[in-house]
């Protein structure tokens, strides 16, 4: 889709999400050495610094920017590359805060924390157990010591004493906080003194258990003044609890009632602290019990720890770093705003939970390359480059470098990497690894979520300012194409081996990841698994444990080719150890096989035995018992077939072939083809025969029927064309007269060359003599009946000609514009368009199921009627051509999910849907559609006769399928159900109902007309028995002749020509069920006059009207339904 016009757009945010304040220990601030050694002057310092005005960025020019790039490039791309400048800017300028505001709210509580904390007295050393003792009698807190507690034996003791210094640190200090709407967290740190450090204290927890002990004494002093203080874990790390103050109203002076900023007190440690060799990740600083503790155990879990110590005591040297970065690069800084963004908008975060990888992390990595990275030692970012140049530049090195493969050592000289599935990018200097927090998983779809903004910046025809800053892509049913949750648990029943409470969970998710892994192999792209954030908790009680909050949700990235395969090939038997450990991994399921190509491999066969579960679950079922035990999989359930099991069931139920249940009906129309082509003695010969019926391009919602005597009784459109000729008549009934002629000679030779099969000349728009008059029903014997419309394109030319002329009334020109539309639709478009539909779905495979699916939701919200099959096609394929910022959807539960968010945000008022069909758009071809939807706008702004403009490579005009609706009425609900479809997908997740999407309540209608169940079906004959109407009763005979006859469709179509201008109705036109009716607003009170065209009844006179007032009489309208509709309808109610 393309933006008719540049316009301001504020971030799509949740407002169930924290606001993310960067990594708060190991991050920025903005004094010097000096400064920190007198804590008073400091915070004046921090607490002035908003004083500089750095809202307006100098950006470098355009000219600098186009003489940094390698080659000349085109004016296009010059083009795109101004306007994604210029829209930065505005991004960057409106999520900037006024930072000489920010802290207006929470400067008096900032101070007060700080002056509270430094008048807080010396504790003397005490024992573990006295010093527990001693909190929770004098000030009921307790100590939040991590996972593994200390005992009462150890060697040390624990004693509190003044902080060394007090600061505001984090990214307000760097100025790279946004507005979001949410919350501000702001970081106070708190520097340990140096006399409670012991130079062994990095090891076995020491420093840890301190720092618990002094977090706790803080708590206790800032309670006793009443601050409002809970404990948090640091970025969700177990191993460092801190505190969280939430200043109350009663705080704060002026606007203090208005903020909200969070005081997060940290702790920090002098960087001389403990030697950075010595919390290298290679490093062992805990003691091992257990000997058979193997080293996969130990190196993920030990490096974690040491960098959780390391983290502590670098706070000064990244403050360094990222400050002389700010001030070497002047893009630097909005480079880290928009790397947030980012970041933000894909869930990324600070946290474990939220991957590991936030706004401290992105800023980290910009500022190391721009010492180095490149080649020859060189930089690989320049300070000259602008801030989305050096955006690109770390995207590119995230999607295109494998640090699980090949580390990023920086000044690292003699750190020997051990071999892991997590990505290591060690920072030598400070002795960090700056990703230690992230996990395959994280880190595998950090590189996809890059690789597919990198494909939308390099896709010369995507809009991708708003897919790659502005949307929200977080949301797991949308973003995965299936997801499984996992009770958290199953983590302490399955993992024996572990060290700490991080070594348990991270321990426990490698395992569920590698198992996953290599049960899938090359049927997902990725696995991703997500657990709950960890929320605080009062200081008067223990942390709840981890194992108790909730489950991992398990996120599937689907390869479609392979999802469903039946047989999985392992091994070769000659490879005795490869078998051997693919017989260990599956046990009784592997089985030995020979191939047709004469190979013995080890197999897997997933059998058909239940073709109703689909095989991914199936291998899911058995993987996890097999290797987690039958608990684990209690409850498990995957998320996505819940949506396929929505459409209609073939007979079959082959979930893997969603196309199957069309081949019959594929087979039959070849078979008409031919037959028609063999055909000898038409005075001309045909040259396409073309299809038309959505079943005839995989997307009609209800199944086809193969038989005349099942239950689909309606015909397929099928539009033939002859060769050209110039014996054909140049007036509009000589050439309707000739059609007939033409259909009467194509019945009687099928007949004689066809056994069995039937042929029956139809008439239709009897009343108009401009338009098509004659079909012909083309009915075999043991298939489905198709209905022949002769296209002659002398007839569009004849139209354009009569439409020109100047002598033509008003009226007559209105009815040969709609002929002449009507014409283009129904036997140039529609071919054209079918064609392509079906292409489409051959080349993917779920594009057929989800349009079924979306079909059925306008259905269910009685929208069909209103809203063309074609359009919603057009929508759902836009889902999978032009799937940015995702990958195509492998799943309908993607796909449909996907639609309806679209949908929800489309703003089809300012914004044309754009679709390419076949490949690619013209760049060209999107301007012209861009003019012509303006000049649409200008023409009609108040939208009656073309609402919605949808166009694509085959249909230029935009108004071919939105000409005959939907109305601004329609449209805007039709928004709304997809905008309240879009709210319950977010606030279920993966407890989402799939039905709850597909209920619509009738009370937003003025009447509904409930109808009684008769169905095209064959099979119901219990209401044809009831009705008094022998057109009811002949609708379920089996006569051949009666094919197309449906009297719901008759009663409908009647009811819209004789109330057209009075009500508009809504239905479900598979259904039929129900018929929801809005009085038109134009029939309301208004002076009485003759012929009139509906009912009317006169009405009491407001104050100062002299003129009698009429209005339209529902209830003899109503009545006059009911007459009209007779046994047909079983009820009509009311409701305003």
């Amino acid at each position: 889709m393309v933006p008719h016009t540049m316009k301001r757009r504020k971030l799509a945010h949740d407002t169930n999400s924290a606001h993310e304040s960067g990594h708060s220990s190991i991050h920025n601030q903005t004094t010097d050495d000096d400064e920190r050694n007198n804590s008073s002057d400091d915070y004046n310092v921090i607490s002035s610094a908003p004083g500089d005005s750095r809202i307006l960025q100098n950006v470098p020019s355009h000219t600098a920017r186009i003489g940094s790039r390698n080659g000349p490039l085109l004016a296009r791309e010059v083009y795109r590359s101004n306007i994604i400048n210029l829209q930065i800017d505005e991004l960057l300028e409106e999520v900037r805060p006024d930072y000489r505001t920010l802290l207006t709210g929470t400067e008096r509580v900032l101070r007060k924390l700080k002056a509270t904390i430094e008048s807080l007295p010396k504790r003397e050393p005490l024992t573990v157990l006295e010093a527990e003792k001693d909190l929770r009698k004098n000030y009921n807190t307790t100590i939040p010591f991590p996972e593994p507690k200390p005992t009462g034996d150890l060697r040390y003791s624990l004693e509190y004493t003044r902080p060394a210094s007090i600061h505001v640190v984090g990214s307000y200090a760097l100025k790279t906080l946004i507005t979001t709407g949410e919350d501000f967290a702001i970081d106070l740190a708190v520097t340990i003194p140096p006399v409670l450090i012991r130079d062994k204290d990095f090891k076995d927890y020491r420093y840890l258990h301190k720092r618990a002990y002094y977090i706790a004494c803080l708590a206790a002093g800032l309670e006793t003044v009443g601050f409002n203080i809970n404990y948090v874990y640091q970025h969700g790390n177990p191993l460092l609890p801190i505190l969280a103050v939430m200043p109350s109203q009663g705080d704060g002076e002026g606007n203090d009632q208005h903020s909200k900023c969070i005081i997060h007190i940290i702790t920090m440690i002098p960087e001389t602290s403990f030697p950075i060799s010595k919390t290298w990740p290679d490093k062992i600083n805990v003691q091992i019990d257990k000997p058979e503790y193997s080293s996969a155990v130990l190196s993920p879990a030990m490096s974690i720890y040491n960098a959780t110590v390391r983290s502590e005591s670098s706070v000064t040297a990244y403050l360094k770093l990222l400050f002389q970065a700010s001030r070497s690069c002047r893009s630097f800084t909005d480079c880290c705003v928009l790397g947030r963004i980012w970041l933000r908008q894909r869930g990324f975060g600070k946290s474990f939970a939220k991957g590991g990888f936030g706004p401290f992390e992105w800023a980290a990595i910009c500022a190391i390359l721009l010492e180095t990275g490149g080649s020859r030692g060189k930089s690989l970012l320049s300070a000259g480059h602008d801030s989305y140049q050096l955006f690109k530049t770390i995207l590119q090195l995230l999607a295109t470098r494998d640090l699980t493969a090949v580390p990023f050592l920086f000044h690292a000289d003699g750190l020997k990497p051990h071999i892991s599935e997590s990505p290591m990018f060690f920072d030598g200097p400070r002795g960090m690894n700056i990703l230690f927090k992230m996990t395959p998983w994280s880190y595998t779809l950090l590189r996809h979520e890059a690789q597919m903004t990198l494909s939308m910046i390099n896709d010369s025809m995507s809009n991708y300012f708003e897919s790659i800053f502005i949307t929200r892509l977080d949301e797991p049913l949308q973003r995965f194409d299936e997801l499984i949750c996992i009770p958290w648990s199953a983590a302490r029943t399955n993992t024996k081996e572990h060290l700490n409470i991080v070594s348990l969970v991270n321990d426990f998710g490698h395992k569920l990841y590698k198992v996953l892994r290599e049960a899938l192999s090359d049927r997902v792209y990725l696995i991703h698994l997500a657990s709950p954030e960890a929320g605080g908790w009062p200081t008067k009680i223990r942390a709840p444990t981890i194992l108790n909050q909730g489950y991992i949700v398990v996120g599937f990235l689907l390869n479609a080719d392979n999802a469903a395969r039946l047989v999985d090939h392992g091994p070769s038997a000659e490879d005795k150890e490869a078998a051997s450990a693919f017989r260990k991994f599956w046990g009784e399921k592997a089985e030995l096989r020979r191939f047709k190509d004469g190979s013995i491999l080890e197999s897997l066969v997933w059998s058909d035995e239940e073709p109703s579960t689909p095989v991914l679950l199936r291998i899911l079922l058995y993987v996890l018992q097999r290797h987690f035990g039958h608990d684990v999989i209690k409850t498990l359930n995957l998320v996505g077939p819940s949506f396929s099991q929505l459409l209609p069931n073939n007979k079959s139920k082959d979930s893997t072939q969603p196309l199957a249940p069309f081949r019959a009906v594929m087979t039959a129309f070849e078979t008409l083809q031919r037959d028609l082509r063999a055909l000898d003695g038409l005075p001309l010969h045909l040259r396409h025969v073309s299809a038309t019926s959505p079943e005839l391009r995989y997307a009609s919602y209800g199944l086809p029927s193969n038989s005349v005597e099942t239950d689909h009784q309606r015909p397929l459109d099928v539009v033939a064309e002859f060769e050209s000729s110039a014996r054909w008549p140049e007036s509009f009934v000589a050439i309707q007269r000739t059609k007939i002629a033409f259909l009467l000679r194509i019945g009687e030779l099928l007949g004689e060359a066809v056994n069995g099969i039937v042929t029956r000349l139809g008439l239709e728009n009897g009343t108009h003599t401009i338009l098509n008059a004659s079909f012909l029903d083309v009915i075999y014997p043991t298939g489905p009946a198709f209905r022949v419309r002769i296209y002659h394109e002398r007839e569009y030319v004849l139209l354009e000609r009569k439409l020109v002329h100047d002598s033509l009334d008003l009226r007559t020109k209105e009815e040969t514009s709609m002929a002449l539309s009507a014409y283009s639709r129904d036997f140039v478009q529609l071919s054209l368009h079918t064609e392509s539909i079906k292409t489409l779905c051959t080349r993917f495979s779920l594009l057929s199921p989800t349009i079924r699916l979306l079909k059925r939701w306008c259905n269910s919200h009685l929208l069909s009627p209103h809203i063309s099959e074609e359009l919603i096609e057009l929508l759902v394929v836009r889902t999978f051509v032009r799937p940015y910022p995702w990958r195509a959807p492998s799943s309908v539960m993607t796909g449909f999910l996907r639609t309806l968010a679209f949908i929800s945000k489309w703003d089809w008022r300012t914004e044309p849907l754009i679709v390419p069909l076949n490949d690619r758009l013209d760049p060209k071809d999107i301007e012209t559609l861009k003019v012509r939807f303006e000049a649409w706008r200008k023409i009609d702004p108040g939208m009656n006769r073309v609402v919605v403009f949808a166009a694509s490579n085959l249909d230029l005009t935009g108004a071919t399928w939105t000409e005959s609706g939907p109305s601004k009425v329609v449209a805007a609900r039709f928004t709304s159900l997809a905008k309240a479809a879009s709210n319950v997908v977010k606030e279920s997740g993966s407890a989402i109902d799939p039905t709850k999407l597909f209920t619509s309540s009738t009370a937003d209608y003025d009447f509904v007309i409930h109808l009684r169940s008769i169905s095209s079906s064959n099979s119901g004959r219990t209401v044809a028995k009831q009705a008094h109407f022998k057109n009811l009763q002949v609708h379920f005979s089996r006569n051949s002749d009666l094919i197309g006859h449906d009297p719901m469709e008759l009663f409908l179509t009647e009811l819209k020509t004789q109330y057209r201008n009075t009500i508009v109705l809504f239905y479900d036109t598979e259904a039929k069920h129900v018929i929801a009716g809005l009085w038109n607003p134009q029939v309301g009170p208004r002076q009485w006059k003759v012929n009139l065209t509906y009912s009317t009844s006169p009405l009491l006179n407001e104050e100062g009207e002299n003129e009698p007032q009429v209005g339209i009489n529902k209830l003899a309208t109503l009545n006059d339904i009911a007459r009209l509709g007779r046994d047909l309808i079983e009820l009509i109610e009311i409701n305003r």
